[in-house]
C-alpha cells in the first residue's frame, strides 16, 4: 500500500497580479502542518475512489493514469482532504497526492512538474506544487505567456521552527473557482506600479526578514504585500479581501499578530505569531470573534512536503 499525505499551503500574494508581462503573476506560499490530504492507494483490477472528495479524485486519477501511461488499475481511499475552495490548495494537494500515489505503485519516479502537467493543475500557480515538493516557503517566477509547463522555482527556505500561524476559515461564501476564477482574472487591470511595490517589499523585507528569522519585519512587509495584492483583487472580489475576510485579516493583526492576510480567494485567514504561546493566545481571542462561525487552530508550518510510505 501506498500513503501520501500533503499538507496545505497557504498563498501569500502574486508578483504580478494582472500578468501583464513576459511572464504572467509569479508567487509566494508556505507550507502548513494542517489540514492536510491524506490518501491510501493499492493495486487493484480497477480504477475505483472512495472516501472524502472521491468523485473529484477519480477525476484526477483517470486523468493521471492516461498522462503518465500507467496500465492496470488502483483502488484509492481519501482518508482527510483539506476543505475545498476556501483558500488552502485543496484541489492542487489532492491532484498531486493522487499522481504521486498512482506514480508509486507503478515503482515510478516522478517530479512534481511532471506530476502537476498530468494532473492538469499549476497552470497559473506552482506554489501549490513546490510546496507539494518541498515544503517550507518558496517563490515561484510564473509561466512563461503561450507555454503550459509550471513555473520555476525562485527561492525555497524553511520556516523557523517555533513560529506559528493562527488560521481561521469562516463560515462564508467559498472563494472563486473554476470559470468564476478564469473571468475574475480576466478583468484584472495590470498596474506596474503595484507590481513594482509588492516585488520590492519581497526582495527587500519579506524574504531576508523571513532568512534571519526577524518575525517582525516580515510579518510587516507581509501585511503590506497582502494590502497591494488584495487591492489588485478588489474590483473582482468585492474589496481588498473576501466580504467575510477583512474584518478577521484586522482583527488578528490587533490581537497581535505579526502579519496576517487571506490565503488565495479566501475565506482562509491567517496571522503568524512568534510561538505557540502567542498562537494560543491570539487563537483565544479569534475564537470568541468568530463567535463559532467558523473554526481556529494554531498550526506550524511544514518544512518537508509531501511524505510518501509504502508499506
Amino acid at each position: 500500500m501506498i500513503r501520501v499525505e500533503a499538507p496545505a499551503r497557504l498563498h501569500l500574494g502574486m508578483l504580478a497580479v494582472a500578468g501583464d508581462g513576459e511572464r504572467r503573476f509569479g508567487g509566494l506560499g508556505v507550507s502548513v502542518s494542517r489540514p492536510a490530504v491524506v490518501l491510501e492507494a493499492h493495486p487493484a483490477d480497477e480504477l475505483s475512489v472512495e472516501g472524502a472528495e472521491a468523485e473529484r479524485a477519480l477525476a484526477f486519477a483517470r486523468r493521471c493514469r492516461d498522462a503518465l501511461g500507467l496500465t492496470g488499475g488502483a483502488h484509492l481511499r481519501v482518508v482527510e482532504a483539506i476543505p475545498a475552495h476556501v483558500g488552502l490548495g485543496s484541489g492542487t494537494k489532492l491532484a498531486l497526492a493522487v499522481a504521486q500515489a498512482l506514480a508509486s505503485l507503478h515503482g515510478r519516479t516522478v517530479d512534481a512538474p511532471a506530476l502537476a502537467e498530468a494532473a492538469g493543475r499549476a497552470a497559473r500557480s506552482a506554489v501549490g506544487m513546490w510546496t507539494f515538493a518541498l515544503g517550507g516557503l518558496v517563490v515561484e517566477g510564473g509561466v512563461r505567456r503561450g507555454l503550459e509547463h509550471p513555473a520555476p522555482l525562485l527561492m525555497h527556505h524553511a520556516a523557523p521552527e517555533d513560529w506559528r500561524i493562527v488560521l481561521v476559515i469562516p463560515e462564508a461564501e467559498p472563494g472563486l473557482s473554476g470559470v468564476a476564477e478564469e473571468q475574475a482574472f480576466g478583468r484584472l487591470v495590470p498596474s506596474a506600479q503595484r507590481s513594482a511595490a509588492i516585488a520590492q517589499l519581497v526582495l527587500t523585507s519579506l524574504l531576508p526578514a523571513f532568512v534571519e528569522r526577524d518575525i517582525e519585519e516580515f510579518g510587516a512587509a507581509l501585511t503590506q504585500v497582502q494590502q497591494l495584492v488584495g487591492d489588485s483583487f478588489a474590483g473582482v472580489q468585492g474589496g481588498r479581501f473576501h466580504p467575510r475576510a477583512g474584518a478577521l485579516v484586522e482583527s488578528l493583526l490587533a490581537f497581535g499578530a505579526a502579519g496576517a492576510g487571506q490565503s488565495s480567494w479566501g475565506p482562509a485567514v491567517y496571522g503568524v505569531v512568534g510561538s505557540q504561546a502567542a498562537g494560543r493566545e491570539v487563537a483565544r481571542r479569534m475564537e470568541e470573534a468568530i463567535a463559532g462561525e467558523g473554526s481556529v487552530d494554531v498550526v506550524t508550518f511544514d518544512n518537508r512536503g509531501a511524505r510518501v510510505e509504502r508499506s
